[in-house]
This record gives C-alpha cells, structure tokens and sequence, in this order.
C-alpha cells in the first residue's frame, strides 16, 4: 500500500503544512485507518480509495476523524497525478463534505472547490481570549468547526502564545485568529490552533480559509485573496469565495514515498 508525505500549500520543501496521503487498495475499518494516522503523526492523513466516480476521501488526524481538510485534499490531489495514479484532469473526490474537486492551474498551482464556512458572529468570549493570552479582539464568530477571532494587527497573530490546556477546552474543532496583513503581498494572515483534535498549531489550513475568504473577502471589498498563515513552517492560500463556494489555490511538493509494511 503506497504511502506518501507531502507538503501543502507552499512551494518548497519543508514548508507549508505535511499531510499523510495514504492509497487505500482495499476496505479497512475506521480503527485501522486512525492507527496509521496515529502512527504518522501529521495534523492529518488522507485516505484515498479509487471509486466508480473519483476517489472517496476520509480525513484523520491523530486522534479523531475530521469532515473536512483543505491541506491533505492538495496533498492528495498533487500525489494522483504526480505519480501517474490519475490523468491530470479534474478529480472528484467524495467526502463528509459532499463532493469536492480539484483542477491543476497555471504554473504548478492546484485549485480545490470547497463549500464555503461562513461563520456568524459569536459575541465576547472572556474564556476564549483568556486562553489565547489576549485582552481583546475586533470580532469574534464561530460556524460549524471553529471559533474565529480577529485582532487588530498581524503582530498580535504572530506572537501569540496560547494556553494549549485551557484552548482544548473550548468547544469546537479549533480556533481561528487572523488580522489584516502588514504586506502588499497578502490580504490577511492568520493562525490555527486545535489541540481538542489533537493538533496544538496547524501550520496551514485550508478549510480554516473556507470562512477567512469569506470574511475578508467582505471586509475588503475584494473577489480574490491571499492569506498567510503566520506557523513556524508558514504558508500561503489563494482564496476566491464564490457564493456558497470558496476556490482554494496552493502548491505543494512530494517529500517522501514508501510503502506501509502492514
């Protein structure tokens, strides 16, 4: 069962946000597939299964299967047309979160069709903040996986030092905390911490970008996007929401292939 790692949404090797991307040959139950995402580690593992339609997808991180995961979606894209397992034509993918598709754009880019996660306004959350290390914030919203918390500046998302022990507590897959970018070259930055899934800080986060394009998109006035996200590792997203629709764009680059010996 080939197996692959691969770093999503940057250009370089080492950057960006390494998924697991697994080539599932036949039916293996849910225990098995969270062991061996257990057993690599990264904030997610995707499992790929040749269908009559596309590929159907599952998610896991180390702990816990999730519905829906912008960064190993790329991984997975990049892996079945890189190494011949499909044409370099757009995929369908079926997932938790109904059918996604990717199509390869211009000059190594990949882009992903996603739903968009619009998130509603939330209102103060003392405990929220108080966990992340900061006072206050500018807007806090919550939609169906995350809380989002935006700051005034990108310096406040960048040294951000959060209580990972108190941040697990709060109810919800993650937390999003994003500002305005302090460069030409992004439109906003933003970081991800999930440590009730299992994932202290997310270098990149695609599905976070489901409700940042949205957001920023309407903050800015602005039909296309960048967005940085400010991890250690760090790594851009290109972001067009489309109504109930968000199209993703990244790059991503093959760092290991081997085989799973069990």
């Amino acid at each position: 069962m080939r197996m692959y790692v691969v770093d999503a949404f940057t250009d370089a090797a080492f950057g960006g946000n390494p998924a697991g991307v697994c080539l599932v040959d036949e039916e293996r139950d849910d225990a098995w597939l969270q062991s061996v995402a257990a057993e690599m580690r990264h904030s997610e593992t995707a499992f790929l299964r040749r269908g009559p339609d596309g590929f159907g997808l599952r998610w896991f991180t180390p702990t816990t299967e999730v519905e829906l995961c912008g960064h190993a979606t790329l991984a997975s894209a990049h892996v079945l047309w890189t190494e011949g397992v499909a044409p370099v034509a757009p995929l369908r993918f079926h997932t938790a979160s109904g059918v996604l598709t990717a199509r390869a754009g211009e000059g190594g880019w990949i882009e992903l069709d996603f739903p968009a996660e619009p998130a509603a306004e939330a209102g103060p959350a003392p405990e929220l903040l108080a966990a992340l290390g900061i006072d206050t914030a500018t807007w806090v919203g919550r939609n169906r996986f995350d809380y989002v918390v935006e700051v005034p500046d990108a310096a406040t998302v960048s040294v951000l030092a959060p209580d990972m022990t108190a941040l697990a507590r709060v109810p919800a897959r993650g937390v999003v905390v994003t500002a305005p970018a302090a460069d030409r070259a992004h439109d906003f930055v933003s970081r991800f911490f999930g440590p009730a899934a299992g994932i202290p800080e997310d270098p990149v986060t695609g599905s976070a970008h489901c409700c940042l394009g949205p957001l920023w998109g309407a903050r800015l006035g602005k039909a296309e996007l960048v967005g940085r996200q400010l991890s250690a590792r760090g790594g851009v997203v290109r972001v067009r929401p489309a109504g109930d629709r968000v199209v993703l764009g990244g790059q991503a680059v093959t760092v290991v292939r081997g085989e799973l010996a069990v």
